[in-house]
């Protein structure tokens, strides 16, 4: 139960983390808005008349070297996020007798650094609001001030997404409590608590 949990969990961060790496609307002025990957425009007044075909389709397009390494790092971030969904995934469903050993596997690992890469990514992009292009757009931008840009809701759905994404491993972590000179542990196998005395050296 709890390993099928975590796949959902894992697989809609994978979701939500996608949706808002290639939204456009990480920084917005009344005209005209801005993601990671792709940018909007449309006609003061008119925002339902929107031209988002505007995308930077390689590392060369993409105008800040800031802003280049933020998307390596969150298009790292995403990879290893759907890799974790994946390992989550075959875990959940791979029968007992074929994993003996239940422990957290390798993708404890991957979504650390999974979330360590989003959340370095997400912290190095606003730095690129200092860039020609910010610029122009925000007016009176700088590094980590946003001029006349305000936040849109896919760098605020990042940011959630990073968070959720960090506290992935938390849950997942084996549970074990001390109380009162005995170790509880919590069995995901058997979904039993197990009181063992404490052995004292």
């Amino acid at each position: 139960m709890v390993r099928s949990v975590l796949a959902v969990l894992g697989f809609s961060l994978t979701c939500i983390s996608a949706l808002s790496l290639f939204s456009p609307a990480w920084f917005q002025t009344p005209t005209f808005s801005f993601g990671v990957l792709t940018y909007c425009s449309w006609p003061q007044g008119d925002s339902w008349n929107q031209n988002c075909w505007v995308t930077f389709r390689s590392l060369e397009d993409i105008p800040d070297f800031a802003w280049k390494v933020s998307a390596v790092l969150l298009l790292g971030g995403w990879l290893l996020l759907a890799i974790s969904a994946i390992l989550l995934l075959s875990w959940a469903l791979a029968p007992k007798g074929l994993c003996p050993r239940r422990s957290n596997g390798p993708f404890l690992g991957v979504q650390l650094a999974a979330a360590t890469t989003t959340i370095v990514g997400l912290l190095v992009f606003p730095i690129s609001l200092g860039s020609p292009f910010a610029k122009e757009v925000c007016e009176a931008s700088s590094r980590y001030y946003g001029g006349k840009c305000r936040l849109g809701w896919g760098y605020m759905t990042a940011i959630l997404s990073a968070v959720l994404a960090s506290l992935l491993p938390i849950i997942s972590w084996p549970g074990v409590t001390k109380v009162q000179g005995q170790t509880i542990l919590f069995s995901r196998d058997t979904e039993r608590i197990i009181l063992m005395p404490e052995m004292n050296k």
